[in-house]
């Protein structure tokens, strides 16, 4: 853990508080894992899989190794078989909830108004063709 802790430090000493935010954070899946997380509290990785609309198993587990290298989430191997690998949220990933809902806010509001702009778009040649008809 110290190893760990003292990489973290490291790396992350000197850089702006955002970019460790985006790094920690940033990946094809991670916020959408915390997300589920913070909604189921437990899962499996089969389980993340299915809610996730099935990534590919190097990249989830690529994401979920990453999250838990960060401190954000803990992973629990029950010595079974077949074995059963349950994960859940640390103090640290429970506390980037507000930060993962209000990037899903403004993805939200972003892409609704990415789409505005698209129709507008499409709908202007349709204007501009009328307007030569007169």
């Amino acid at each position: 853990m110290r190893e760990k802790t003292e990489r973290i430090v490291r790396e992350w000493g000197d850089a702006c508080d955002a970019e460790v935010s985006i790094a920690v954070l940033g990946g094809a899946w991670k916020p959408s894992i915390l997300s589920l997380l913070g909604e189921h509290e437990v899962l499996r990785f089969g389980e993340l899989s299915r809610l996730l609309d099935e990534p590919t198993a190097r990249v989830l587990t690529r994401q979920l190794r990453e999250l838990e290298d960060d401190g954000l989430l803990l992973r629990t191997v029950y010595r079974q078989v077949p074995p059963k690998v349950e994960y859940r949220l640390s103090d640290l990933g429970r506390g980037s909830m507000p930060l993962v809902q209000a990037l899903t806010d403004w993805g939200g509001g972003y892409a609704a108004h990415q789409r505005r702009e698209l129709e507008r778009l499409d709908a202007e040649p349709e204007a501009l063709d009328a307007a030569d008809a007169r």
